[in-house]
């Protein structure tokens, strides 16, 4: 065993490559190439002297030394790192962390939050990424992102969350709209939804069949921003997330429809994998635990 030609990179792939369970995944979040990875554990198995995956076919699973090593070394490497995060804090803390979230929170709670980070911790690099929140779970489940603000209750053993709040929905149309709708015309006003995998649209699908609306007025958007867009340009009713519209309410560009279904709220969380236990991290969870989506930085 040339246990001293062994590298902590060397590990650090390994566990990798554990918690995400892909060669390529690992390659990805440690910014190198699956080849790249390949070799390292090529190196890591001849300097131990023993086999650390077990190929089946295409699939790849760690033998009993490898669950091992993994064992033993993921203590040792946290340690290590909280060591050197002792010494210089995180305000000298690096590397690149990357965040998912839904329009609702990139509009709300997310713009402070990645401020007080970015003051922190000026080191650290970020990589920020906008979607609906069944892709946000799926990105965060297979490691393209280390931790996820989604709509929706957010199950899974893999996961640890933390809810950050409800947020309400309101029906909402221009001045003009409101009144046709008001008036009768209701079926012939276009009704705009989130696309089908948004947890507003199931909110949005339920209130239409308590209101009466026929189904054929119904459109669908994956982007909240371009549906608040298109009611403000009288192109129809929406159900919209509240912190999203407060400032067209308040100016009049919206107005809120009278006598439409009551509408449960969208409640949030943060989330991150278990198995990922940086310190960098688990700070990032721990302050973002502390947000509450509803609230907008008025601070501009």
């Amino acid at each position: 065993m040339s246990i001293n030609r062994i590298a902590i990179y060397h590990l650090e792939t390994l566990l990798w490559i554990d918690r995400l369970g892909t060669f390529s995944a690992a390659a990805e979040r440690l910014n190198t190439t699956q080849p790249a990875v390949s070799a390292r554990m090529r190196e890591l198995e001849q300097r131990l002297g023993s086999s650390l995956f077990r190929r089946d076919g295409r699939g790849m699973s760690l033998t009993p030394a490898g669950r091992k090593l993994v064992r033993d070394c993921e203590p040792l490497l946290r340690d290590m790192e909280q060591a050197l995060l002792g010494s210089g804090g995180f305000a000298e803390a690096s590397g690149v962390v990357r965040i998912g979230a839904g329009e609702i929170a990139a509009a709300s709670c997310l713009p402070a939050f990645v401020a007080a980070m970015k003051a922190d911790m000026p080191h650290v690099g970020l990589e920020i990424e906008i979607d609906l929140t069944a892709n946000l779970i799926q990105q965060l489940l297979t490691g393209r992102t280390d931790m996820a603000f989604a709509a929706g209750p957010v199950a899974h053993p893999a996961l640890r969350t933390s809810p950050i709040g409800p947020v309400a929905l309101v029906w909402l149309a221009s001045p003009r709209v409101a009144s046709a709708f008001g008036d009768g015309g209701g079926a012939s006003v276009p009704i705009w939804s989130l696309a089908s995998h948004s947890p507003i649209h199931g909110r949005m699908r339920e209130a239409i069949a308590a209101a009466r609306v026929a189904q054929k007025s119904l459109n669908l958007c994956n982007n909240a921003r371009m549906m608040i867009d298109i009611a403000k340009a009288h192109g129809g009713v929406g159900i919209f997330p509240e912190p999203m519209v407060r400032a067209e309410m308040a100016r009049g560009a919206l107005v809120e429809l009278a006598g439409m279904p009551a509408l449960a709220p969208i409640e949030f969380h943060v989330a991150m994998r278990v198995v990922d236990t940086e310190p960098v991290l688990l700070r990032l969870f721990d302050e973002a635990s502390r947000l509450r989506v509803a609230q907008i930085d008025t601070g501009q």
